[in-house]
């Protein structure tokens, strides 16, 4: 049987990665230290001409994800919309290389592809200013069954929520094409946000969810992870709380599980959330047990943490792919 195809839905943001000090992100930036404030694109200007370094990947969550289930031997697409500019070739690119079909690209002619800078301080933790730009232009028109219906899963990323004419035409249609879908919360204030509507969401549209702690807290009111997973749980068949270098809490159906998160230096957070939900979602479309899902899962968000940015080389890829094809499925 062939391996499920897989289409993620979100905003394509290229990230601009760059290591600062506490102070520069204490003067020279307004808003809170690890948090996400929109910009405009005269900001962006403004930020990226104070950087010393600079340095490109692809980024925002749907994308990071659906680029980690390609490298994992996946096959995937993004549905999003960038511009037709410079970093708008560098994201398509970047994809086309690594084996998706762009096709499902949406192209904005007159607004520049969506950046997010991402600001590094010495303690790895990440300040992100994101500017959506063409992003922003993708709407209900850019939805349809049709193209839908080429595929078997939908990875939508929380973001999603904050439009929602776009989230209810996106879960309408990944209905209606018959996939099963997986949905990341993305952020405590996308949470927030549509707390009101999210577990009617989760129950009437969603089969796997994921979540961090400050995710899961803005969920349930509570700092016990455990809480949360019972929520999440009652709404998916597949709950997941990740609670980063403490590692997981997975529940699938009956079965609960813990997997530790993997001892490692890390240098920056950018997309850890994201490329542990590649490995979770590729090991248990393949039908690995949560606990194996859990662990290659693990091994995702360790590699990604000891580097800049979401953007694994292929050379850890590789390894892996050794790590995971190490796991033989237990119903072979």
């Amino acid at each position: 049987m062939s391996f499920p195809k897989i289409i993620g839905i979100g905003s394509p943001l290229v990230d601009v990665l760059s290591n600062v000090s506490e102070e520069f992100l204490s003067t020279e930036i307004d808003g809170a230290k690890g948090g996400m404030e929109m910009i405009d694109n005269d900001q962006l200007t403004s930020i990226l001409d104070k950087l010393d370094n600079k340095e490109l990947a692809t980024g925002g969550s749907a994308g990071n994800t659906i680029l980690g289930l390609l490298k994992l031997g996946a096959p995937a697409s993004l549905l999003g919309k960038i511009g037709s500019d410079q970093r708008g070739n560098f994201y398509k690119n970047t994809f086309a290389n690594a084996g998706a079909d762009t096709s499902t690209f949406k192209i904005c002619e007159d607004t520049p592809t969506g950046t997010c800078v991402s600001l590094v301080t010495p303690d790895a933790e990440r300040t992100m200013r994101p500017f959506l730009g063409a992003a922003m232009g993708f709407s209900p028109a850019d939805v349809s069954v049709e193209e839908l219906e080429k595929f078997d899963h939908a990875h939508i990323e929380g973001y999603v929520l904050f439009n929602p004419e776009l989230a209810a035409n996106v879960l309408a249609a990944t209905k209606e094409a018959k996939l099963t879908v997986s949905l990341d919360l993305a952020s405590f204030e996308v949470v927030g946000a549509n707390k009101a509507i999210l577990p009617g969401i989760l129950r009437n549209h969603v089969d796997m969810v994921f979540a961090n702690e400050d995710e899961a807290k803005a969920f349930c009111d509570s700092e016990d992870p455990q809480v949360a997973l019972d929520a999440l749980s009652e709404l998916c068949q597949t709950a997941v709380v990740k609670l980063g270098p403490d590692g997981a809490w997975i529940r699938h159906m009956d079965e609960t599980v813990f997997v530790d998160a993997e001892t490692v230096e890390a240098i920056d957070s950018t997309g850890a959330g994201d490329i542990w939900a590649s490995g979770f979602i590729h090991s248990m479309l393949k039908g690995h047990s949560p606990t194996v899902a859990g662990q290659i899962a693990a091994k995702c968000g360790a590699e990604v943490v000891q580097i800049m940015g979401a953007n694994i080389p292929d050379s850890t890829w590789t390894k892996i792919n050794e790590f995971a094809k190490s796991f033989k499925l237990e119903n072979k």
